[in-house]
């Protein structure tokens, strides 16, 4: 897959401002696009768009396949009928609340349920209603129901995972689904909806950004969470015990940032019952996926060709092993089954070996660079806008980095390493500059550079310091509840960018 030469924003929904405690797909993100527009760009790239898991992270979820409805807009609800103007009126004060406060959370679960009565009543006698329901619950049918119930069981046992829910329900026998369908069919129904409204507000939403222009770029883990619906409704595809509990799970080896790697924690999957299948639950997850995003950035890209799998019993990641993964089988069968293409990006930032860059190359996929990795000693640094090919995204940083302000401020604190500062001292002389606009400077470097597509998270568009960054890798609390504020996006800064796409040739005709 090639680029025609172009450039976007990161940027996740959670981040819009609004009333609500944390972003959705209402009225802002319609505001977003069209920045987006007058600003020249044409990519939105996302963060995933499913539950989120503990602490909020959309990089550990109840699902590979549903939706996160705390995305759902409040407003919408009111504008398609299924609220009331008086029900969003005054919303409580969720002033610097995290975007999975248990409040907002119960907030918007209470107006969706609200939603849902509204639509109970209003279903049987709205043909128009009743047929878009019936068609958007049926083009998900593959992953919906197991989801549905899934949910339904969650809320009957307080979150508590799947295989506490006593031996029956957990190895799924099937008089115990059955009469768990008949006891919470009102709750599955309501998970029934709330996806639906999820998946409605969002293709809409994504068909606006489409009719004007932009692609979405969407990301997916390699992996799920163990409290899945997935693994819960296919447990045969991972490495589990009898008693469903992981034997090995996932994480990456110590190197320079950690002498005892990182444990995710993750199950890891059992290729050859997946290869056995023909890997159809990967395709049906990439089709689904697809039908929500224009392109997916494949996260932990390393990962398919072999992964790192640790004890489930070991408390670090020191003493896993490297164990081979049929990347090139799974590919080619997607390739296969989804029209002869595969409309994916790479995530191939770390240490990698010759096998990761061979099958990204069998399969044109583009790779990724960030200019905050480049300020090595290496003058053939792979990150270095000189060293970029056109089958590259190039990015100033991406959701797990510091802000570009960020960045460059703390390698100019007083309590900089020597290591740092040479860093900020190399990153001025390379770009030519005295760093008062460091952020302008990184995204000038790569919308000049030959990356086929350069992305910048809105935070570096900014300017803004360590306050807006969105996550820390390994810090537990505190990730992902940066929101911009209402009167950030203003018409120099749109006319500012726009000038700077066209200057570099990324400026597509719309």
């Amino acid at each position: 897959m090639r680029f025609e030469r172009a450039s976007g924003i990161l940027l996740h929904p959670t981040s819009f401002p609004g009333p609500f405690g944390a972003g959705d797909f209402g009225e802002e993100a319609h505001r977003f696009i069209d920045f987006l527009v007058a600003s020249g760009q044409a990519f939105w790239q996302i963060m995933p768009l499913g539950p989120t898991g503990w602490g909020g992270s959309p990089y550990s979820s109840i699902s590979a396949f549903a939706g996160n409805v705390n995305l759902v807009s409040p407003a919408g609800l009111v504008s398609s009928g299924l609220l009331e103007p008086s029900d969003i009126e005054h919303p409580p004060d969720f002033e610097g609340a995290s975007g999975d406060d248990s409040r907002i959370v119960a907030y918007r679960r209470g107006l969706l349920e609200k939603a849902f009565h509204q639509f109970k009543g209003r279903v049987q006698g709205d043909q128009e209603l009743r047929r878009d329901y019936d068609g958007v619950v049926a083009d998900a049918s593959s992953w919906l129901e197991d989801y549905a119930l899934f949910a339904a069981l969650k809320d009957r046992h307080d979150g508590a995972g799947w295989w506490t829910w006593g031996p029956a329900l957990a190895h799924r026998e099937p008089g115990a689904l059955a009469g768990a369908r008949r006891e919470l069919a009102d709750g599955i129904a309501a998970h029934r909806f709330f996806q639906y409204v999820f998946l409605r507000q969002w293709l809409d939403l994504k068909r606006h950004a489409n009719s004007q222009g932009i692609q979405v770029i969407g990301d997916m883990p390699m992996f799920v969470a163990h409290d899945s619906a997935d693994v819960w409704a296919r447990p045969h595809l991972w490495k589990l015990d009898a008693e469903g509990q992981p034997t090995v799970v996932a994480g990456v080896p110590p190197d320079a940032f950690s002498t005892t790697g990182q444990l995710w924690g993750n199950p890891i999957y059992d290729w050859a019952r997946l290869r056995g299948e023909g890997f159809g639950w990967w395709i049906d997850r990439m089709r689904e996926t697809l039908k929500l995003v224009d392109l997916v950035r494949l996260d932990h890209f390393r990962g398919f060709a072999a992964c790192w799998e640790v004890p489930a019993t070991d408390a670090t990641a020191e003493h896993g092993t490297w164990v081979e993964t049929p990347g090139r089988e799974l590919f080619l069968a997607m390739r296969n089954a989804l029209d002869g293409e595969l409309r994916v990006v790479a995530e191939d930032l770390g240490t990698l070996t010759r096998d990761v860059h061979q099958l990204r190359d069998m399969f044109g996929l583009p790779g990724m660079r960030v200019l905050q990795f480049a300020w090595g000693s290496d003058a053939h640094d792979s990150h270095l806008p000189h060293e970029y090919t056109p089958a590259v995204v190039a990015y100033t940083g991406t959701h797990d980095n510091d802000t570009v302000g960020g960045w460059f401020t703390q390698r100019s604190a007083p309590g900089a390493s020597e290591a740092e500062r040479w860093q900020r001292e190399h990153c001025l002389r390379y770009l030519g500059t005295d760093g008062r606009e460091i952020h302008w400077d990184f995204i000038r470097a790569v919308q000049m550079s030959v990356a086929g597509l350069s992305i910048m998270p809105l935070q570096d568009l900014l300017g803004l310091d360590s306050s807006a960054r969105m996550n820390t890798p390994g810090r537990p609390e505190g990730n992902w509840a940066w929101r911009f504020a209402a009167d950030a996006l203003t018409p120099e800064l749109a006319r500012r960018l726009r000038e700077s796409t066209e200057r570099y040739g990324r400026l597509r005709a719309r």
